[in-house]
């Protein structure tokens, strides 16, 4: 297709309107709406894979626009009247096909790209760690609008009613919200009893993907594999639909897409751990002493180093031979309602704890000693605040021979209720001999670091739930 077919086909179709679609709402729904996609580590201007894989959310709905204006595309020749004069044409009907779907595809993946350059320009402004491990996710998310635009004209072409484009619209979103919601989830339940869902095989061939949840998670190269062989079906049975002109064809023209869903279901992982699994070059850990953040976050390695080294310090006095002895940034992927896993030796950190995310200089130190001291033991997934803060605030002013408020507490009724729970048990605590003390401050970390106990009841003295 040279440059002067394809400015006449510009002119005369819908594409140039599907991309600017697919582009302005793209950018709308990120920009207009304060969600999930503005916060934290995962943020969608924050790190590359973040970026991949909230834009590649956003196919749930822009898929469907997509098979919809294809579609809209495909009844082109039918609205003009003009199918049997095109078929008396020696032209033959795959360089119409190839026109046709062409245009579309060009312009969709132009959107997609320049909707991914948007981000892509944030994201170079926020972090040091550059890679191309994002590149497949956002690749195969072009490929998901093109290949739905030329399964919709295809559809269109077979079934050429003003009722089609809209009814494949619904159709598709339907498909993506069902592998979301219900037909692409299996219930499970964690050790702690927790019910919870988690994405089976069948849920991977919807186009959309789930939103960043842990910035070192990303596709495995199974799933990418298994995608484009399904999508490139898709697009084939669209293109063959474009050419047929007999319903036996027609019905041929369906053995694409159908063999490259049960290969793509041969292709694609079972287990959800190795779906989305951990990004091991992000994961790598920089080092300051003992103090490790992970290679996305290397960034912060500076402000971190210092007050992690002085929590080390206070708690080595504090705990002596029972202190942690490194500071390290969390890399662990679990599923949503599993019981975090702490380490005796280690404090693990979470950049997007609301403790952590809140704290800067001395405050991240008191920040530091509560993680230390009492992890959280929310279910993952979960927030919570009752026990675990009020159990971190009397810890804190254990090692610092003072009660303070912990960064993330600033709302005044937060901190009054942890004042009202925690100061009686801090007093109590301190009236008490050294060893007392420590055998309760021991008992409380025993019972936070397997999250099996009650932290905040060993404290006063009570037994471990």
């Amino acid at each position: 297709m040279n440059g002067r077919v394809l400015c006449i086909e510009l002119q005369r179709s819908v594409a140039p309107w599907a991309g600017a679609v697919v582009l302005t709402t793209a950018l709308g729904f990120l920009y207009l709406l304060n969600a999930e996609w503005w916060r934290g580590t995962t943020a969608w201007t924050a790190q590359w894979t973040s970026m991949a894989l909230w834009t590649r959310s956003l196919l749930f709905y822009l898929w469907p626009l997509a098979v919809g204006l294809g579609a809209l595309q495909g009844l082109r020749d039918h609205r003009s009247k003009m199918s049997e004069l095109l078929t008396s044409t020696p032209r033959p009907a795959r360089h119409r096909a190839a026109t046709l779907a062409g245009t579309t595809a060009i312009t969709l993946a132009s959107a997609f790209a320049l909707l991914v350059l948007v981000g892509g320009v944030q994201v170079l402004a926020h972090t040091e760690y550059t890679h191309l491990g994002w590149l497949p996710i956002s690749l195969v998310g072009a490929l998901a609008l093109v290949a739905g635009a030329v399964l919709g004209m295809g559809v269109a072409q077979a079934l050429p009613s003003v009722l089609t484009p809209p009814a494949l619209a619904i159709g598709a979103f339907a498909f993506t919200a069902l592998m979301h919601m219900s037909l692409g989830r299996t219930e499970t339940d964690t050790t702690a009893g927790v019910t919870s869902t988690e994405p089976n095989r069948v849920s991977l061939l919807s186009p959309a993907v789930r939103e960043a949840r842990e910035v070192f998670v990303t596709l495995s190269a199974s799933v990418h594999v298994g995608q484009t062989i399904w999508l490139l079906g898709m697009a084939a049975t669209g293109f063959a639909l474009l050419v047929a002109a007999t319903w036996r064809t027609r019905l041929i023209a369906l053995t694409p897409v159908l063999a490259g869903a049960v290969i793509a279901l041969l292709v694609l992982p079972s287990d959800p751990r190795r779906m989305y699994v951990v990004d091991e070059a992000a994961a790598a850990l920089v080092c300051d002493g003992p103090v490790c953040v992970t290679k996305t976050h290397q960034g912060r390695l500076g402000d971190l180093a210092g007050p992690g080294k002085e929590a080390l310090r206070l708690l080595h006095g504090a705990l002596g031979g029972q202190a942690p002895v490194s500071v390290r940034e969390n890399t662990a992927a679990l599923p949503d309602g599993a019981t975090p896993q702490w380490s005796r030796e280690t404090v693990l950190l979470d950049f997007d704890d609301d403790i952590i995310a809140a704290a800067k200089g001395e405050e991240l130190t008191w920040a530091l000693i509560a993680q230390g001291m009492v992890p959280d033991c929310s279910p993952v997934g979960w927030s919570s605040f009752g026990g675990d803060q009020f159990a971190q605030t009397v810890a804190v002013g254990w090692v610092l021979g003072d009660l303070r408020p912990l960064p993330g507490t600033e709302s005044a009724s937060m901190r009054q209720e942890i004042d009202a729970e925690a100061s009686p048990v801090w007093k109590e605590l301190k009236a008490l001999p050294r060893a007392e003390q420590l055998s309760r401050i021991n008992a409380m970390r025993a019972a936070a670091l397997s999250c099996e106990g009650d932290a905040f009841g060993a404290l006063s003295g009570g037994a471990s739930r």
